[in-house]
């Protein structure tokens, strides 16, 4: 009985904490977009580095290189199945310390595709403001940063700590504890 208690405290707290990290996170991308609009909309772009890193306003209303322009509901469905994916795989993986790497990468998914999907409910465009210019990158914001960090922190994790079997959970042929 008490393994069950310590296990439902254990799935509240990390619910605690997903919400905790999940709103921060998307707070402040929101917070640069409000930023953004505010301060670069119509104006001339800031360069942060000069002829590298520029801060330049752009209302995105498709995918990084102008894919599926103006597609709503692909994104909003997307969107839905990345979270429930997510919340998934957070319900289902060990409260063990050496997942703490896979669920901070989950909560920061999370805050992108959420930070994102703001913006295309609210104005039917996502704000983009900053240029890596180097090699003409797409314009991206904040919640870009935290998928492209998220992905590229659980293929780090996934290549170098994480193996196999420590996936098993997702199976529900793991052990849950």
């Amino acid at each position: 009985m008490e393994t069950n208690m310590n296990q439902k405290t254990k799935k509240i707290t990390v619910l605690v904490q997903f919400i905790i990290s999940v709103a921060f996170l998307t707070g402040l991308d929101q917070w640069t977009k409000y930023l953004a609009v505010q301060h670069l909309k119509d104006q001339a772009d800031i360069p942060l580095i000069p002829n590298v890193l520029y801060l330049h306003y752009l209302e995105n209303r498709g995918a990084a290189f102008g894919l599926f322009q103006n597609q709503f509901i692909f994104f909003g469905i997307m969107t839905v199945l990345i979270l429930c994916a997510v919340l998934y795989v957070l319900w289902r993986m060990p409260s063990e310390k050496k997942y703490l790497l896979l669920r901070i990468i989950c909560f920061i998914i999370c805050a992108g595709a959420i930070g994102n999907f703001i913006d295309r409910v609210r104005l039917n465009y996502v704000v983009d403001f900053i240029y890596f210019s180097p090699i003409n990158f797409p314009v991206f914001n904040v919640a870009d940063i935290y998928v492209v960090v998220s992905m590229a922190l659980f293929l780090i994790s996934f290549l170098f700590f994480y193996k196999e079997e420590d996936f098993a959970f997702l199976s529900g042929k793991g052990i849950k504890k």
